[in-house]
């Protein structure tokens, strides 16, 4: 496979990621596949951390995601292994295997138990994860020195064009605490949980319940609301990681001191991490907001939105430059969510174009082509029924995303 370009959505720089006390990170080649890169990472976490996670809602899960879903309730975390370049994912008793054997390798090395060892891989389906070589790449990781944030998203990405990362921090009980995040992701993204692979590490002291509270909201406004193609993963998987090294008092709900501090500062990195991933979208062109207003609830608007930026007709319109709201129309309509069409208007960026079911008298469509001209595109829809709404991002679908996924295997 021919070496990507970057896409022309890519920020200009991987952002200043700082390290986070009580967590390593290394990486290594396994060799998954026939390329010359660092393909397994290794993070160590000291004791105590905790461990929160969201999930993909696949019913074909691979044998990683199983693992973590097994191994989350206990909470607590010595160790995250990721693959890249083979998700392992419907590989029957083999692929469980190999996880097992991962585990087991990780834990010995550490001195932990195995279900305090993470698991994760992203790849081509359906081919078993090789022991042998996940064996040998750990031991190069072992024995590797420690990198920092940048080459650890490197090595987890497989059809993505860049690094993706994000930081924020809190005053959390008199501390300063740091939240990093990197994440990889760039096709068979639509939200059923989360989304891609996406790991978070914070040196905040947080109890891993309420930890798990405040991933599964954030997660709510920012994995779950970005869409590329509407496929959903065998191995999507977030998981945050809390050292607790910053020496803060532990924050155990949400009445504590600088628990909403750290609440918004971890919903802003996961927001950054998947709003990164739509705009590595394959063969994305163009960035697009999807808000959605005026429904009777947040639930009907939400599935309203996606059925917009799922909406083949949608994106292409938009890859084209072509100001056809009739296909935004066509959308709302088959959302199967209330709507009614004599109440429906829809606007790009700041020009509305229909309302109340008739195209605006006079409209002018040289605004909207001028808008759609541009990287940073808006659709906005009021449904006049309530006052439920949602917000969605996802990106244009164009030739690129074809040539990519026609050429993934090679």
């Amino acid at each position: 496979m021919n070496e990507p370009i970057v896409s022309p959505l890519a920020p200009a720089a991987f952002p200043a990621l700082p390290p986070v006390a009580g967590a390593t990170a290394r990486v290594a080649r396994a060799r998954y596949k026939a390329w010359d890169r660092c393909d397994l990472t290794f993070i160590t976490l000291d004791p105590g951390t905790a461990v929160a996670g969201v999930l993909t809602q696949s019913r074909c899960p691979s044998p990683e995601v199983e693992w973590c879903r097994a191994a989350l309730p206990q909470g607590r975390a010595r160790a995250l292994v990721v693959n890249a370049g083979n998700s392992n994912a419907f590989t029957g008793h083999r692929g469980r295997a190999a996880v097992e054997a991962i585990a087991a390798r990780a834990a010995a090395h550490l001195g932990c138990r195995a279900d305090e060892v993470f698991v994760a891989s992203t790849g081509v389906i359906g081919v078993p994860l090789p022991i042998d070589k996940a064996e040998a790449g750990l031991d190069a990781a072992f024995a590797a020195p420690p990198c920092g944030w940048e080459d650890a998203a490197a090595t987890i990405m497989t059809t993505d064009t860049f690094t993706k990362g994000a930081v924020a921090t809190a005053l959390v009980g008199g501390q300063t605490v740091t939240i990093a995040g990197i994440v990889k992701g760039s096709g068979m993204i639509a939200p059923d949980m989360a989304t891609m692979l996406g790991f978070i590490f914070t040196d905040a002291a947080v109890a891993p319940g309420f930890l798990q509270q405040m991933l599964t909201d954030a997660n709510t406004r920012s994995f779950s609301c970005i869409t590329v193609d509407g496929d959903t993963s065998t191995s999507d998987t977030v998981l945050a990681f809390a050292t607790g090294k910053a020496g803060n008092p532990t924050l155990t709900a949400a009445s504590d001191p600088g628990a909403d501090a750290f609440q918004a500062a971890l919903s802003q990195v996961c927001l950054e991490l998947a709003q990164l991933v739509v705009r590595d979208g394959e063969g994305a062109s163009k960035f697009i907001e999807v808000a959605v207003t005026g429904a009777e609830t947040d639930v009907s608007a939400h599935r309203i939105a996606l059925s917009i930026a799922n909406s083949p007709l949608v994106k292409t319109a938009v890859a084209g430059e072509d100001a056809n709201w009739g296909r935004v129309v066509m959308a709302v309509g088959k959302a199967g969510e209330p709507a009614e069409r004599d109440r429906l208007a829809i606007r790009f960026g700041a020009t509305q174009v229909a309302r109340g079911g008739l195209a605006i008298e006079g409209y002018d469509e040289a605004p909207v082509a001028a808008h759609l001209k541009g990287k940073e595109i808006e659709i906005g829809v009021d449904l006049g029924l309530g006052e439920g709404r949602a917000t969605v991002w996802t990106c244009d679908l164009t030739h690129g995303y074809i040539a990519i996924n026609a050429d993934y295997r090679s």
